[in-house]
């Protein structure tokens, strides 16, 4: 068994994201995002849910990390990113078996879901994934709330970028995720990704991406401004050539408490204006969504594929 047999020294002092919270992971004491030294991988599942450039027909082999270093009131993975809910975590053998039984029927994409906490796991994975001879493409997938250091050692092993740019406004981070200073964070986060990737998407024959950069952005209810100064600052810090995933899938999950303003779905004259914005400025890469997105993107984790209708 791998998981008495590995050791992580970043997480002697875990520094991993802004949060910083510098404790000894090993021990008793947790940080912010009340995890351990474990895989912290708590379902891997095939979905057909992400961007058609990655995905494809066939889908994507998605490996969810629990808790998160955010904590997103209207989180729809709130099952398993809720950093109060006791969650157990797969061995390490389990994961890279389940992973590689997805590559041997024919998946070639494996993308780590909200990883920023859980990166040496992720390294890890992904290099005991290539010991055994297998080269998926690899997907970071995470709320951009990350260390833009742990992001510079990723060079080598993410091939896709796939941040959820959330918020512009700060407080707008705080009140609905906990999450301080989030724009400073993520902005530079995502410009390294860009110096790594650039704006070209790089497919394959079959149109899958093999290498780039994604942005995603989930428009929110009543915070129509926020969205538009995050595509104003894309568009002026980093480029209008990069490819934007511009979501109106917004659900406001009844399992948690939400502020007023949030307490519903985004109007169609919201997404419109936020799509307007996005024509103005001259993108012209990426995907857009149905209004009636939201009813098919809300997975249920006590299933075994938790996007299973």
């Amino acid at each position: 068994m791998l998981n008495n047999q590995i050791t992580f020294p970043e997480l002697t002092n875990c520094k991993l994201c802004p949060n910083v919270c510098g404790v000894n992971r090993y021990s008793k004491k947790l940080g912010f995002c009340k995890s351990g030294v474990e895989s912290g991988v708590i379902n891997i599942c095939l979905h057909k849910g992400e961007e058609p450039v990655i995905g494809g027909t066939q889908g994507i082999c998605n490996v969810f990390f629990g808790h998160c270093n955010m904590q997103c009131v209207f989180c729809q993975n709130y099952q398993i990113s809720n950093k109060n809910y006791k969650l157990n975590s797969f061995s390490f053998d389990l994961v890279i078996n389940n992973i590689i039984e997805f590559l041997e029927n024919g998946i070639n994409t494996v993308g780590f879901v909200s990883p920023s906490h859980f990166i040496p796991q992720m390294k890890f994975i992904i290099d005991k994934i290539r010991l055994k001879g297998h080269k998926p493409i690899i997907v970071y997938n995470s709320n951009a709330y990350d260390n833009v250091k742990q992001i510079e050692l990723l060079e080598d092993y993410v091939n896709i970028y796939l941040p959820d740019f959330k918020y512009f406004y700060n407080e707008l981070s705080e009140k609905f995720s906990a999450t301080k200073n989030y724009f400073q964070f993520a902005s530079i986060a995502i410009k390294e990704m860009y110096r790594q990737k650039g704006s070209t998407l790089i497919t394959n024959e079959e149109g899958l991406a093999e290498s780039g950069l994604i942005i995603r952005h989930l428009v929110l209810p009543n915070n129509i401004n926020n969205s538009i100064k995050l595509l104003e600052f894309i568009a002026e810090e980093i480029s209008t050539n990069v490819a934007i995933s511009l979501m109106s899938q917004y659900f406001p999950t009844n399992k948690t408490k939400l502020p007023s303003e949030i307490n519903r779905k985004i109007s169609k004259s919201e997404y419109d204006e936020v799509l307007k914005t996005m024509n103005n400025y001259g993108f012209s890469k990426g995907w857009i969504q149905d209004l009636n997105s939201s009813n098919n993107y809300l997975p249920d984790f006590n299933k075994i594929n938790p996007f299973e209708i």
